[in-house]
């Protein structure tokens, strides 16, 4: 694992254990149950997928970039409390920016610029042979996913969440950046980033028959992913439809108390 990778993941967890005791707050064992799914998560892109991916594995390569982007981010936000985030993304300095790349169109032009250029060739063989250029894009998918899921999983009512339709429209065109980055790379008849064809792959496979497995699992299995976040909001909010329903209903109009039979007898 990149030293990088591990200061980073070590700093992370120093500083989630340490914000409780210095605000005096603990966070939900839900949230801690999600931070330790993020670690596990953190220590499986930075640890064996890197290594393949440095390997000349692009399908490893470009698991890695889903777990940096889709992966990663909404584990992040769903693990953190409102009350650790504020002191922050509150402050004087950051607050402009937080309040700028939190606005949904926002989110969605940041993700998709970070996610789209860096899968373009000449900056992808830039980042290959470049080991500075390549902790850089991989953290700016961080980055971009963690601005790109802040419309869905806000902790923070200072900056909400989108209504639940406006979700659903948010993560459906989102198909249409990466299938604008998956498919080209999917259905060319050559490889597509000349770095992998250099050496041997780690699996005895082609780099043409690598590059069609990473991109099926950019453009399909991703695609599947986002599907299935859609479902779950979804169900989410015919969830919340039916609990306000009845709260409605349990007040009933003046009138049907008055001619309620039983309060009638009594007078």
């Amino acid at each position: 694992m990149d030293p990088s990778a591990v200061i980073g993941i070590v700093l992370l967890a120093v500083l989630y254990t340490l914000a409780p005791r210095q605000l005096k707050r603990r966070p939900t064992q839900r949230q801690v149950f999600f931070f330790c799914l993020l670690i596990l998560a953190m220590l499986i892109t930075f640890g064996p997928l890197d290594e393949l991916g440095d390997a000349r594995s692009f399908w490893a390569h470009m698991l890695e970039h889903s777990f940096q982007s889709w992966i990663i981010p909404p584990l992040f936000l769903l693990s953190m409390p409102d009350w650790m985030l504020r002191p922050i993304l509150m402050s004087r300095p950051i607050r402009p920016l937080a309040r700028f790349f939190t606005k949904p169109v926002v989110a969605f032009v940041t993700f998709t610029v970070v996610y789209v250029f860096a899968h373009d060739p000449p900056i992808f063989n830039l980042m290959m042979t470049n080991e500075n250029v390549h902790i850089g894009i991989h953290f700016l998918f961080m980055v971009s996913g963690t601005i790109l899921f802040w419309p869905l999983l806000s902790p923070m009512a200072e900056y909400p969440r989108l209504s639940y339709p406006a979700q659903i429209l948010y993560l459906f065109l989102l198909m249409v950046p990466m299938t604008a980055v998956a498919a080209p790379i999917t259905l060319a008849e050559s490889v597509t980033y000349p770095w992998y064809a250099a050496a041997p792959h780690p699996f005895g496979i082609s780099p043409l028959q690598d590059q069609v497995i990473g991109g099926i699992l950019m453009w399909v299995a991703d695609s599947f992913y986002l599907m299935l976040i859609t479902t779950l909001i979804f169900f989410r909010w015919a969830r919340d439809e039916e609990i306000e329903v009845p709260a409605v209903n349990l007040r009933r109009p003046p009138e049907l108390r008055v001619l309620h039979p039983t309060r009638n007898a009594r007078a």
